[in-house]
């Protein structure tokens, strides 16, 4: 029996775009029509903008998505099958470095990523996860439930309720659903520097070629005879067998050279160029050329990083759980471990400092130093110098004895025996 062979959109999305009936647009408040559209000038085709999401894209892909579970003010971690896609593999085509890669510089370069929940029909659970590269999409009502049209390239079409997509967006401010083009606040930017590389082009070319004028003393020459004398000039120039890039002219002409003096920008104005695209993603050069102190690295991880860590945590924690699923404490969190990219002294005093408190179990100390986990690594370790909240007043004021209506507890004393005195 011949086996067929499964597309792509097969695997992924079936073999039918769903059919609704009764379809009506979704209406927005604010007027926009519910349609987002790729099509059109793209800034990620810029090396200076490719540049700025890439770093931003390949630090984020290193956040470590956890399913965990908060009940009465403990944390579980729950160790199944969402957990397991989002870190290892999240489809058959990418791991998990390179989803979370593509979703990000998605949602950077277009401030808008779908990312589509493929559900088991068996268990109801989650079993792969796509980002859609899509040419438009619209949103439409039916069946008391909001549904997206996507348009791809290839024509195909796909249909499916907007509650089985994660939807990340940037600029969120004038579309009640949709972020906001990056090409209006970019594109006069990046058209200036356009304008720069060319003209930096065409400098580069211009000084490559001589320009001149040929002064004929005798002026009695026809047009014909003055472009005969023009061109043996320049091919006497201009051949290859004339090594010494010397040409001869007898009296009766002149050769005036004309100065070549191409206006270019220097490297300070462009630089002030350049860091107004770094600026609209919250980066600067030193992050691009990876030469950045601790401080750096720590403004660009609260600023950029930690902001999407938490709007992932909030779109994926909504999408993967109901309701119910959710009030039981269920959540997709995505950590990160900064002090990896921490100097050693700072590790150290930070060691010192809070590893005593009992914080920090022996393997998360070694995690630090990116050292590999021991047996027993998972014990804490305390200083005696530190005591229990609770039992704080007892330990200092030495009221162990007293009883909770502040009297002395029941038993046998030693009343009128000094402090060196000893019971026989």
């Amino acid at each position: 029996m011949r086996v067929r062979k499964r597309s792509i959109w097969d695997k992924i999305f079936g073999k039918e775009p769903k059919q609704l009936k009764n379809e009506t647009q979704f209406k927005f408040m604010n007027g926009y029509m519910p349609v987002f559209t790729t099509v059109g000038e793209d800034p990620y085709d810029s090396d200076i903008v490719r540049s700025a999401i890439h770093v931003i894209a390949s630090n984020a892909a290193k956040l470590k998505a956890k399913h965990i579970r908060r009940l009465n003010n403990d944390v579980q971690h729950v160790n199944g099958n969402i957990e397991k896609l989002l870190t290892v593999r999240p489809n058959e085509f990418m791991n998990a470095y390179d989803f979370f890669y593509k979703v990000v510089t998605q949602l950077y370069g277009k401030n808008n990523c779908f990312i589509y929940i493929r559900w088991d029909p068996n268990t109801g659970e989650p079993s792969g996860f796509y980002p859609v590269d899509m040419s438009s999409m619209e949103l439409v009502e039916a069946e008391d439930e909001i549904f997206v049209k996507f348009q791809f390239l290839n024509g195909k079409r796909l249909t499916a309720p907007y509650s089985d997509f994660i939807h990340l967006r940037r600029f969120y401010n004038g579309n009640d659903m949709f972020g906001e083009s990056n090409a209006t606040a970019l594109m006069p930017t990046l058209d200036m520097i356009h304008t720069t590389d060319e003209g930096i082009k065409n400098a580069v070319k211009s000084s490559a070629f001589l320009r001149g004028l040929i002064k004929f003393t005798n002026s009695m020459l026809k047009t014909e005879d003055l472009r005969k004398q023009r061109d043996e000039f320049v091919n006497d120039y201009m051949d290859v067998s004339n090594n010494g890039g010397i040409a001869a002219l007898d009296a009766k002409a002149d050769y005036i050279e004309l100065k070549n003096d191409p206006k270019m920008v220097d490297d300070k104005q462009m630089g002030v160029i350049e860091e107004k695209v770094y600026k609209y993603f919250g980066v600067n050069k030193n992050i691009i050329m990876s030469d950045y102190t601790e401080d750096q690295w720590n403004a660009f991880y609260e600023n950029v990083i930690e902001p999407l860590a938490i709007q992932l945590s909030l779109e994926f924690s909504s999408k993967l759980f109901t309701d119910r699923e959710r009030g039981h404490g269920n959540e997709i969190v995505f950590e990160a471990n900064r002090l990896q990219y921490a100097s050693n002294t700072t590790k150290v005093n930070m060691i010192r400092d809070i590893a005593p408190l009992g914080i920090l179990s022996k393997n998360e100390a070694r995690e630090i130093f990116n050292l590999s986990p021991i047996e027993n690594g998972e014990e804490f370790i305390q200083t005696l110098n530190v005591v229990n909240a609770a039992k704080a007043d007892q330990y200092q004021l030495g009221e162990k004895g007293k009883s909770s209506e502040g009297g002395e507890k029941s038993g046998k004393t030693n009343e009128g025996k000094g402090s060196g005195d000893r019971e026989t």
